[in-house]
């Protein structure tokens, strides 16, 4: 009961500190919160009850299984997290608006209660959020609101499965909750590009052990070739897109002229869509990625890529050298979580093959 009244308790004292425009913001986010609270159903009692749609029962029975799995075989804080649904009638839980200077590809930050400094503003309402978003865009920055199919409360109430993300193919499904297990597990405030990365470290190997443990009959075995095949296309995408960042920073400390440095801009925005399709070619028709590049690209939108996977690959190089023991590699990353951030930064970079 503490653990769950704090967090509204706090957050009720900062309204009285802050200005109207962060009033609103906290006011819709504590509301939203409230929201899918009040709407838990208990998974088992929904699988019980005959009234319960055939395929949400078979849905709801794996996410049993992949609670299971994740506390037994990944060591992940599972407790009561992911036991209820709430179907929020709704595609999003959350949209996130990032934002970057039009001229560089330091992503704006905003800073909150428990969770720190982070490069998102996230709303319960997607008309607030592209609302807040149009006024950052007439202040010159360049902003992307990306629609959340979930996110961590990092412990302080049990998360709900949400009818956001129930219609995924299990694997997928299974990956994602691994993703946010892993943030109650491990999560620095204000070192977003540490935490996502740990967490995506941990979804990655999450879904490899949990496909080996499917067996090898023809279905696993093409469900298994299908996931890894998808593991590889969204490495190549983000080899992709970040391999755009580099000549923007140069583009960026150029002394050419602000019209100058947009046509260039452009031009490089235009030859990644160029390379996409080209890329694209070899991917067996897999599509998930038409529409990240259909939209506006721009540097707050190719920030989000950054964030998630920046330091994906120490943290595999950790588990490596941990010979992939999960519970000795949390407490390496635990070491590396105690440290400041320079000296942790210096650690991972060390750890960078």
């Amino acid at each position: 009961m503490k653990k769950t009244i704090l967090p509204f308790i706090c957050l009720v004292s900062l309204l009285l500190l802050v200005s109207c425009e962060s009033l609103s913001f906290y006011s819709q986010a504590i509301r939203g919160q409230l929201s899918i609270l009040s709407r838990r159903e208990n998974i088992q009692k929904l699988i019980d009850d005959p009234a319960t749609d055939a395929a949400l029962r078979k849905q709801l029975t794996s996410i049993l299984e992949i609670r299971a799995f994740a506390e037994t075989q990944l060591a992940l804080p599972v407790e009561k997290n992911y036991a209820s649904y709430v179907d929020l009638q709704r595609p999003f839980v959350v949209w996130n608006v990032f934002a970057a200077p039009e001229f560089s590809m330091t992503p704006r930050s905003w800073c909150y209660p428990v969770a720190g400094c982070v490069t998102y503003r996230g709303y319960f309402s997607e008309d607030k959020a592209l609302d807040y978003a149009a006024t950052l865009r007439r202040s010159g920055l360049d902003v992307y609101v990306g629609g959340v199919a979930a996110y961590s409360t990092l412990g302080w109430f049990a998360d709900p499965v949400l009818n956001t993300i129930i219609n995924r193919d299990e694997h997928r499904l299974a990956a994602l909750i691994f993703h946010e297990l892993a943030h109650q597990r491990v999560y620095i405030p204000g070192d977003t590009i540490f935490n996502e990365s740990f967490a995506t470290a941990v979804e990655l190997e999450g879904l490899k052990r949990w496909l080996e443990q499917a067996g090898s009959d023809d279905a696993a075995d093409i469900l298994f070739d299908q996931a890894n095949r998808e593991q590889r296309y969204r490495r190549e995408f983000v080899t992709l897109v970040q391999g755009v960042i580099p000549p923007l920073e140069t583009l960026y400390s150029s002394h050419l002229s602000p019209e100058a440095m947009r046509a260039e801009k452009a031009a490089l925005f235009e030859k990644l869509r160029q390379d996409y399709r080209q890329l694209k070619q070899g991917w067996q028709g897999y599509s998930a990625y038409d529409g990240w590049f259909e939209g506006d690209i721009n540097n707050a939108k190719l920030n989000t890529v950054a964030t998630y996977f920046n330091k994906v690959p120490a943290f595999e190089a950790l588990l490596a050298e941990t010979a992939f023991q999960l519970p000795d590699f949390y407490d390496r990353v635990d070491a590396l979580a105690r440290l400041g951030g320079e000296e942790r930064e210096q650690a991972l970079a060390r750890l960078t093959p």
